[in-house]
């Protein structure tokens, strides 16, 4: 398999590769100028591999899957993605807009279903959110019940492991930045809602009338410095931001979803935690996470867990809730050694 984006996210998804017994490293694609021509071992954290990052991914040699770690724009990701499906080359992407993009960008999507089955591979968007927090998992509680109603999902989760990915949601920003960052369209919050909703309202048969996403709003301001893995929150700047979507059917909001992004401290009013509830016309399910889904390890998980699943599932663009269940479940008994990272 091959690494396409260095990221954090990128890396970590490559570390639990290189230890699955199922998976052979023997690429890397990278834009970064002071990446290129380095072994790919100091990216991971693992003895030297042979491997040098590239920035040409014609330079990738022969390979059955691709894991495409780089932005949340389908627009500029699928310039990546139709290339290697080109090659018969499968993709798993953690870019958020590809996780249900028939109805956020239909014509990408066409486009890259009709490129996969012409060349006999797969391409599937994962990730936490969307891919499984927000849709796949509530699509699975669903069978509890015989009708649902409603879905109401909060989440509230802790970013402090991320890296480049935090601009996008202006945690770090003094309030007055913050405003004129989202105001200029930098700040935008979290990418995904649509496809979430998307994916959710169409395994549970439902035709929305419109998806709603508010705008991302700061709710905690720090008073200490916080310290990330990639980033610090200084005092006085924006320590965690809150953001709202809906799916309205018939003027209800059938599917009313809200995360809150943050470093959190113990002293903070709020805390991570997640809670769901599906409210169906014989039950109300509910599900809740004191601690919530460790937003950054739940994403390189299911990306990992889900790489053999695509290369063992029908050609096409597949959405998560298209795979089977026994091909995406954790593959830890396959990891040969110890992950730390």
């Amino acid at each position: 398999m091959a690494l396409v984006g260095l990221g954090a996210t990128g890396c970590a998804i490559g570390t639990l590769l290189a230890a699955r017994e199922d998976c052979v490293l023997v690429g890397a694609v990278d834009q970064r100028p002071d990446t290129i021509g380095r072994d790919l071992s100091e990216f991971l954290g693992l003895g030297r591999l042979g491997i040098a990052v590239t920035s040409d991914l014609g330079a990738l040699p022969a390979t059955d899957l691709a894991v495409v770690a780089t932005t949340s724009d389908l627009d500029r990701v699928a310039q990546t993605v139709i290339p290697l499906l080109e090659r018969s080359i499968n993709v798993v992407s953690i870019c958020e807009q590809l996780a249900y993009p028939w109805e956020s960008h239909p014509q990408i999507a066409k486009q890259l279903d009709a490129v996969a089955r012409e060349h006999g591979v797969t391409v599937v968007g994962t990730g936490a959110n969307p891919g499984v927090l927000m849709d796949t998992l509530p699509m699975l509680m669903s069978v509890l019940t015989r009708q649902v109603n409603r879905v109401v999902i909060r989440r509230r989760t802790n970013m402090s492991r991320y890296g480049a990915i935090l601009s996008k949601f202006g945690l770090g920003l003094e309030p007055t930045a913050f405003a004129a960052a989202r105001n200029s369209g930098q700040v935008i919050g979290h990418v995904g809602f649509e496809q979430a909703i998307g994916a959710l309202a169409a395994g549970l048969g439902w035709e929305l009338d419109t998806i709603v996403v508010d705008d991302v709003e700061p709710s905690v301001v720090s008073d200490r410095r916080r310290q990330g893995a990639h980033t610090v929150i200084e005092p006085g700047a924006i320590a965690a931001v809150t953001h709202r979507a809906r799916g309205l059917r018939s003027g209800d909001a059938v599917i009313d979803l809200e995360i809150v992004f943050g470093f959190f401290d113990a002293e903070d009013e709020v805390q991570p935690g997640d809670e769901y509830l599906i409210e169906g016309d014989d039950q109300l399910i509910t599900l809740a996470s004191n601690h919530g889904f460790e937003s950054f390890l739940s994403t390189v998980a299911a990306a990992a867990n889900v790489a053999t699943a695509v290369v063992d599932a029908p050609a096409g663009l597949h959405s998560m809730g298209e795979l089977p269940v026994l091909a995406m479940a954790s593959k830890g008994a396959r990891i040969r050694q110890a992950v730390h990272r």
